[in-house]
């Protein structure tokens, strides 16, 4: 006896609206933003390649990461403490290739900086400049999330989606690159919102609080920051570590942007377009 025969349904894909011009545009202003950030933000750690937790730096406090280049034979090599951890990073971290292709005491490799050379003033420049553009239009942002109801319709997860067995079921599905179809797909899921909710409300502003209380200038404002913060070698330390957990988030978002499908995933932040398959109705 022969098997039933299983019909395909046939699918169409349709194209929804997904994002809006406002944050397509503020989207692209911060991927410009934060790459020259990363890159002239590198440039000015190099000038001081260790991270204090205090309020005194090299002075008084110990370092607890240190990237360094150490002397061995009639080279050098790249160390990388953190702790008691000593992990040898030569080639990357501490000692690296420089334009002639000589190993050169550096604590991140030329590029990876902006500018590629050692040059702290400019990098700061870079890096003032850019941060100032970040903030401006972060508050574009805020201010068009909050007005047009962006945060609660699109970010906020409802009560479903914060259930534990939902959300370590969405858990499993990324980690089997299993994604939303059909109109699921027409929503972030709870792993999404919850991680761009923490990346807006959490992360950013650390990164730019942070930013403002290693300024002197800034200091004699808001002298409070010193205080919130434990001190500007501090600030220093968890402006570094904020900065290194966006770009963990943006490898993985990235990764994920591939996995789900780069063509689709890249027009909706283009166009706002968004395809996705239906089933197509029986005549």
């Amino acid at each position: 006896m022969n098997a039933p025969e299983t019909l395909a349904v046939p699918q169409k894909a349709v194209l929804v609206k997904r994002h809006s011009i406002a944050v397509r545009l503020t989207h692209w202003i911060n991927v410009l933003c934060l790459t020259l950030l990363l890159l002239s933000g590198l440039q000015i750690f190099n000038a001081h390649p260790q991270l204090y937790w205090g309020q005194y730096g090299a002075d008084n406090d110990p370092s607890f990461i240190d990237i360094s280049a150490v002397e061995s034979g009639d080279t050098i090599r790249g160390v990388t403490r953190i702790g008691t951890l000593q992990l040898p990073t030569t080639g990357v971290l501490g000692a690296s290739k420089d334009a002639d292709g000589e190993l050169t005491a550096r604590g991140f490799p030329s590029w990876l900086t902006l500018p590629s050379y050692q040059d702290l003033a400019t990098g700061r420049r870079w890096h003032f400049f850019f941060a100032w553009l970040f903030v401006l239009n972060g508050l574009a942002y805020l201010l068009y999330g909050f007005a047009a109801g962006h945060f609660r319709r699109d970010l906020l997860p409802s009560r479903d989606q914060i259930r534990p067995s939902h959300l370590l079921q969405e858990v499993r599905d990324h980690a089997r690159l299993r994604f939303p179809r059909g109109d699921e797909a027409r929503r972030y899921n709870a792993l999404q919102k919850i991680t761009y909710l923490v990346v807006i409300f959490v992360l950013l502003p650390g990164m730019v609080a942070t930013g403002l209380t290693m300024s002197p200038g800034f200091d004699a404002i808001a002298p409070w920051l010193l205080d919130l913060f434990g001190g500007r070698q501090s600030a220093r330390t968890i402006h570094f570590l904020t900065a290194s957990a966006l770009v963990l988030f943006v490898v993985v978002h990235v990764t994920m942007v591939i996995a789900s499908g780069p063509w689709n995933n890249m027009r909706s932040m283009i166009s706002g377009r968004y395809a996705i398959r239906t089933k197509e109705p029986r005549s």
